[in-house]
């Protein structure tokens, strides 16, 4: 994530499932590109503490992050940062929701826009929590994107596959704007997603 700059200095945060109400989170203000595997934080489901001689303090964005766990028992790692073409789309305040790519509908869906929450606060799970029955990501107002996976590598993936659609639109609308998939073409898509037995996503919006 640093290395693609999806985080720089010490944004963003990560975190997994790893046992019955056990998780893994990033610490708090330490730089992604900087961390060390002692770093790591290991935290119960009311976000204290695992072990009490860690010197490190879980995410401050934790909240989001176990509201995502309690909703949702497919998701097993969440990822949030704070791409470039993702958060240009959550500072307009634009959400991510037409059928553009396919590949981004097969393995993400729709990407909608959370209200404007004050970070590090419960307002930024409670402007989440409305998409999280189905949503795969979720822009959140001038603050960043989040990403769920069954395991860190499906999130992570989710994450690339965000930014991808966010730089992809951009890149069209300059060119005239994007041009969405019809409601044929996402009954066909769907078809394909139930043959490669892939999760579903929030839906997404066809050509209006």
């Amino acid at each position: 994530m640093y290395d693609h700059r999806y985080v720089v200095a010490t944004s963003g945060n990560i975190s997994a499932r790893c046992g019955d109400d056990l998780f893994l989170t990033t610490p708090s203000g330490v730089c992604k590109g900087e961390m060390s595997p002692e770093q790591i934080v290991l935290v119960d489901g009311a976000g204290k503490l695992v072990r009490q001689d860690c010197l490190y303090r879980q995410s401050s964005e934790f909240r989001l992050h176990l509201a995502a766990y309690t909703v949702r028992p497919d998701v097993a790692a969440v990822v949030h940062a704070h791409p470039p073409f993702c958060t240009a789309f959550a500072t307009a305040r634009i959400p991510l929701d037409r059928a553009v790519l396919p590949e981004s509908v097969l393995t993400v869906g729709a990407v909608p826009l959370a209200s404007y929450a004050t970070l590090s606060t419960w307002e930024v799970p409670e402007s989440v929590a409305p998409f999280l029955a189905d949503a795969n990501a979720v822009l959140l107002a001038n603050h960043g994107v989040v990403t769920f996976g069954g395991d860190l590598e499906e999130a992570y993936h989710r994450l690339e596959e965000v930014e991808h659609l966010a730089e992809t639109v951009y890149r069209a609308r300059r060119l005239g704007g994007e041009v969405a998939l019809t409601a044929e073409e996402l009954a066909d898509l769907d078809n394909v997603r139930l043959r490669m037995g892939l999760p579903g996503g929030a839906p997404c919006r066809p050509v209006e």
